[in-house]
């Protein structure tokens, strides 16, 4: 009876919508009939409307059935493109190497995941590199379709147990299970409302873990609360240590000797640093609470690791390109930092403790350098990388052992492990992956170009070798321009079929991002968010006044806050792209911080509840600056349904705007992925979604099919 309501309802709403040009038609291609609200908001002065805003109720029976007419319209749309299964076929095949993240030692031994043709990696073990790894949890016994997530492996200090996270969909929040290591055996321990890897205590007694109050529909919520979970013991007695407010991401890790446990909030751009003295790591007492490191300092901090009651971290505190701090743990909060790699002209991106050595991961015109130093700083020389390219986010090494875990990647070659033996200065490939793809006809370039206030951007640009610039080529130009992240080198198996079509794959390094440190990312944020756009609106002119490219064999496309970046580019000028992807962006701004999560971007975007940002972020909001009969670039929206990071209903409503003010026959299209969230799909369910993608930019930039 509800549906039967619920449905009638639905009738009543489309056979009394006001007439408009939703629901307009294209040739060949028909809308569904959306309803329009009359709601408006009022902001200082200004009257804002927002009729969609019921599709923000994501659970209700009409939001639910116009997806479903949304999802009806495009399958039948990808269906008809051609060379759409031979797409499939090349990036199942492409999938299949066996891709290693980099292992991490723990008890002895190297621990690592792997995907090695499963939807989701396994866990492997090895006693030293080169001995036949073992499987210590392969998540096709707990999930075999993939729609649990399984990872943020942990595995005790004591070599008992491994801790491990799953969720529906790849959700943020889900639950934290355990294992015996030795046997597999289950532990009765399950710990729900999780978020993120447990921390093991060094007696493999108990874990410290992440939780936070489950959000309700349109419910913003940043609460990070840490506890202390026994093992063998039921989740209601767990231990509260402490809550944040207003923490956006909140993590912890275990000084080497087991006595200290080191939590890290992050805000934004900065970090607050943590301790708690367990007193004796075998009997953990965690009466002496959390103590403060650098209270009176916040900045940028990242914990690299501990030699005895000394804390090593890569610091932003007065150093805008980072620096090498050390803290004296047994000074708590009094500990004043002490400077061991000073700050210099170039970015520190990240940094370990290997051996009795600092490895430091330097960024340099966005290139990656890997530099050694002493523990009181002087320098060691450095690894010699395997050419032009980026490591991986992860250094990974121990002051108890005499080695250096790392990656190395760039755009034509896949993620490849190395382990660094300090006593030989040699590096070593750690189950290298094996890809079918010859890279050796294809070249990365680097150019530099300005952007509108007279700024030098960098820009990567990989092709075929001996390309011709006559305007022609097909392009796909991406970026991210936010939070300090960095789009440097990489390789994604996607991109090797694009290249292999004859297409042309750029990266612009927008500010915003953090490749020149700090100052780059501030230059993109807040009241000067435009500048991210501006940079990649004049990549996309560079491409296209050098002949590389042109308007009508131009797509674009970004994730997350790149779907932001792309959502307003589009807006501002849709004259410029034939093509627009944007994948989990957020494009309603005045809004954003409503939901799940999304408070925890105020120190990157700004508050719509204060006048000077309403004002900066109605003037690049995507869903606020669509123009009725407007010819936009062919656009295709991807979300996710168990998205609870950038809620999906920012796809719904400016799908349903976009739709509505269409000025021209180029498609409007909304993907939502079943079984998903914001960073995580099944690997077939992820093949699926970039079949549907790369057939959809393919046809609109006149490729015929992949090679």
């Amino acid at each position: 009876m509800r549906r039967l309501l619920a449905t009638i309802s639905l009738l009543w709403a489309l056979l009394h919508a006001p007439i408009g040009p939703q629901g307009a038609e294209s040739p060949g291609l028909s809308y569904p009939a959306t309803r329009r609200d009359t709601v408006v908001d009022e902001h200082f002065g200004t009257r804002v409307a927002d009729p969609y805003r019921w599709l923000e109720q994501l659970d209700s029976a009409e939001t639910t059935d116009w997806v479903k007419a949304q999802m009806r319209l495009s399958t039948g749309y990808f269906a008809s493109l051609p060379g759409r299964d031979s797409i499939r076929r090349r990036l199942m095949e492409l999938s299949e190497y066996g891709q290693t993240e980099v292992p991490w030692r723990e008890a002895g031994k190297l621990f690592y995941a792997e995907a090695g043709g499963r939807q989701q990696p396994a866990l492997y073990v090895v006693s030293a590199p080169g001995d036949a790894p073992r499987v210590v949890l392969d998540p096709r016994e707990i999930s075999p379709d993939g729609s649990v997530a399984v990872g943020d492996y942990a595995v005790s200090p004591d070599g008992r147990w491994v801790a491990y996270s799953m969720s529906a969909g790849g959700a943020d929040a889900g639950e934290t299970r355990v294992r015996a290591l030795a046997t597999g055996r289950p532990l009765d321990d399950v710990v729900r409302g999780t978020r993120g890897t447990a921390c093991f205590t060094f007696d493999g007694g108990g874990f410290f873990y992440v939780r936070s109050p489950a959000a309700g529909p349109g419910e913003a919520r940043l609460e990070k609360q840490l506890f202390y979970h026994v093992l063998g013991r039921p989740p209601a007695e767990d231990r509260f240590l402490h809550e944040w407010k207003d923490a956006q991401w909140l993590y912890c890790m275990m000084s080497d000797d087991g006595r200290h446990a080191i939590v890290v909030a992050e805000r934004g751009p900065n970090a607050s640093l943590y301790t708690l003295d367990l007193r004796d790591p075998k009997a953990p007492d965690l009466s002496a609470g959390l103590v403060p490191l650098l209270a009176d300092r916040e900045s940028g901090n990242t914990p690299l690791g501990t030699v005895g009651d000394t804390l090593f971290v890569a610091s932003r505190l007065d150093a805008p390109r980072g620096r090498v701090i050390a803290l004296d743990l047994n000074q708590g909060a009094a500990a004043r930092p002490r400077t061991v790699v000073a700050e210099s002209a170039d970015v520190i991106r990240f940094a370990t403790v290997a051996g009795d050595r600092l490895a430091v991961h330097y960024l340099v015109d966005v290139r990656s350098e890997l530099r050694l130093f002493h523990r009181d700083g002087r320098p060691a020389g450095g690894v010699a990388l395997p050419g032009i390219g980026a490591l991986g986010w992860l250094l990974s090494g121990r002051a108890s052992a005499p080695e250096l875990l790392y990656s190395f990647s760039s755009f034509l070659a896949p993620s490849t492990v190395y382990r660094y033996d300090l006593a030989s200065g040699k590096s070593v490939a750690f189950r290298p992956p094996r890809l079918p793809f010859d890279a050796g006809a294809y070249e990365t370039r680097q150019v530099f170009y300005t952007s509108k206030d007279g700024t030098r951007v960098p820009m990567f640009i990989t092709a075929r070798k001996e390309l011709r610039r006559d305007g022609g080529n097909p392009t796909l130009l991406t970026g991210y321009g936010g939070y300090g992240a960095i789009i440097g080198p990489s390789f994604e198996s996607e991109r090797a079929m694009w290249l292999a079509m004859g297409g042309i794959y750029a990266v612009a390094n927008l500010r915003g991002g953090g490749e020149y440190g700090e100052a780059w990312h501030q230059a993109g944020s807040l009241e000067r968010k435009q500048n991210s756009f501006d940079d990649f609106i004049a990549a996309a002119q560079y491409l296209v006044a050098e002949r590389y490219t042109s308007p009508g064999k131009l797509a674009i496309y970004g994730h997350s806050n790149g779907g932001l970046l792309v959502g307003a580019v589009m807006t501002q000028r849709p004259d410029l792209f034939a093509a627009a992807v944007a994948n989990a962006g957020h494009y309603d701004m005045l809004r954003y911080h409503k939901f799940t999560v999304g408070a925890g971007w105020i120190p990157e975007y700004g508050s719509p509840e204060r006048p000077d940002d309403f004002r900066v972020l109605r003037a690049y909001s995507p869903l606020h600056n669509v123009r009725d009969k407007t010819c936009y670039p062919a656009t295709l929206l991807l979300a996710a349904d168990h998205d609870d990071r950038v809620v999906p209903s920012h796809a719904y409503k400016f799908a349903a705007t976009l739709q509505a003010a269409q000025g021209c026959d180029r498609p409007i299209l909304l993907r939502v992925a079943s079984d998903a969230s914001h960073s995580y799909a099944s690997e077939s369910a992820a093949i699926a979604e970039q079949a549907d993608m790369w057939s959809f930019v393919a046809s609109r930039l006149g490729v015929a099919s992949s090679k």
